[in-house]
């Protein structure tokens, strides 16, 4: 009598992102100043200074398995920590500018909540390509990694690609940053 037995997928473990806030000071008594503020002490981005950053550190373990005269990707475990880099008042605020405050700094922090997502998302993709992924005629193990790189390099390109995009609408006239920034600068 034969039968099949079912095995959990080993080289599919659940894994969570590592989410990390580090606030940057900012200083000012007026919405004005707090961006000023955040103008000058703000995270680099590129020739400029970005209100809030979100950056990330992926590291993977894998295990390549040669199956005859193949190779197969059996395991493919993310490590993934995301830090957001945020702004926050170096001192207590006059009762209405800490309300603008609020409302702006819970519209940015959702702004970069979208980044980490489209970083996670990533990372899921990642995974979905590399485990069991099987290269013939590679016995050491060589080509599939060459290959594996090269699946990589066009997903990690789709993610920035999407976080541009995205910052482009929500920075633009008229978008969701822009509108928090107006509200702080205008005190609403």
């Amino acid at each position: 009598m034969g039968g099949v037995v079912l095995l959990p997928d080993m080289g599919k473990a659940e894994w969570q992102a590592i989410e990390n806030v580090q606030a940057y000071p900012v200083t000012g008594k007026t919405g004005a100043e707090l961006y000023a503020s955040i103008g000058k002490r703000g995270p680099k981005a590129g020739i400029g200074r970005a209100i809030a950053f979100t950056n990330f550190k992926l590291t993977w373990t894998r295990k390549y398995e040669p199956q005859g005269n193949a190779c197969v990707l059996t395991v493919a475990r993310p490590e993934l920590i995301i830090t957001y880099r945020l702004p926050k008042p170096a001192e207590r605020l006059p009762a209405p500018v800490q309300k603008s405050w609020d409302t702006f700094i819970s519209g940015v922090r959702q702004h970069e909540r979208v980044h980490g997502d489209l970083i996670k998302d990533m990372v899921k993709k990642i995974e979905a390509v590399s485990v069991g992924l099987t290269a013939p005629d590679d016995p050491q193990c060589q080509k599939i990694r060459a290959d594996l790189t090269a699946r990589l390099g066009e997903l990690s390109r789709a993610q920035r690609q999407q976080s541009r995009d995205f910052d482009r609408a929500e920075l633009s006239n008229g978008g969701n940053v822009h509108q928090l920034v107006l509200a702080l600068v205008n005190g609403q």
